[in-house]
């Protein structure tokens, strides 16, 4: 199922309660990677209860056996006050969006700075506990990391897109691209998150892709990257 036809479906659902359906994430960015990403859709109603999780229930199944997170689920005034909470999130999809259905709501969300800074020292901080945590889950076998890095890789570059925001007021909608200019105001090594990119891209990895070697310094440099932003941000303060 595309995204166009679950704005059609959910048109059809709700009717006149449908406020928007809008497709965010890296097919509205420009960086989606085919198998390896999936569609990210946000729906906008005019009243979220029981009848209407009742009504997408079905639907919402099916769009995930398609291989896609289910809807992210908001009425308007419950997206509008939740910008303090998810600073991150609501900038990116603010940024690079596509309307599929419906009102341009998002303009009438505001964020505010210190809300990103906020949120984006306990994100990037928990990320990296998570990363050494998923790590223990592999038991060291190498496809295993492998998946690892590739499954951790657009968490983390959405999380550097959303630190370059503190250094600069426009970002790249793509994220390999707003790394590379993260990279201009922290200094740390760019080509890991290339080499993982391009893992998941489908490419074939190189003799020196040793998975193990590849996470350690992976681990390393998410770990320092996250140094310098909490620095960064303390200073700032």
């Amino acid at each position: 199922m595309k995204p166009e036809a679950l704005s059609e479906e959910l048109q059809r659902i709700l009717g006149d309660r449908l406020r928007a359906v809008i497709l965010y994430g890296s097919a509205a960015a420009g960086d989606y990677v085919g198998k390896a990403s999936d569609y990210n859709i946000l729906v906008v109603m005019d009243r979220l209860g029981v009848d209407e999780l009742k009504a997408l229930g079905r639907t919402s199944s099916a769009w995930k056996r398609a291989g896609n997170p289910p809807p992210l689920l908001f009425t308007l005034d419950g997206l509008r006050r939740s910008a303090d909470v998810f600073p991150i999130e609501l900038m990116d999809i603010r940024e690079s969006h596509r309307v599929l259905y419906g009102d341009t709501i998002l303009d009438s969300v505001a964020v505010h700075p210190e809300n990103l800074r906020l949120i984006l020292e306990r994100e990037l901080k928990s990320t990296l506990i998570q990363l050494r945590e998923s790590f223990l889950s592999t038991e060291a076998k190498p496809k295993r990391v492998r998946q690892l890095m590739i499954d951790s890789l657009s968490t983390v570059l959405v999380l550097f897109r959303a630190s370059l925001r503190l250094f600069q007021q426009q970002v790249p909608r793509q994220k390999i691209e707003a790394m590379k200019q993260l990279a201009s105001h922290i200094s740390f090594d760019e080509s890991i998150f290339l080499k993982i990119e391009a893992l998941k891209a489908g490419e074939p990895p190189g003799d020196e892709a040793d998975p193990l070697r590849l996470f350690q310094t992976y681990l390393e440099t998410v770990e320092s990257v996250i140094d310098s932003v909490d620095a960064h941000v303390h200073s700032h303060g």
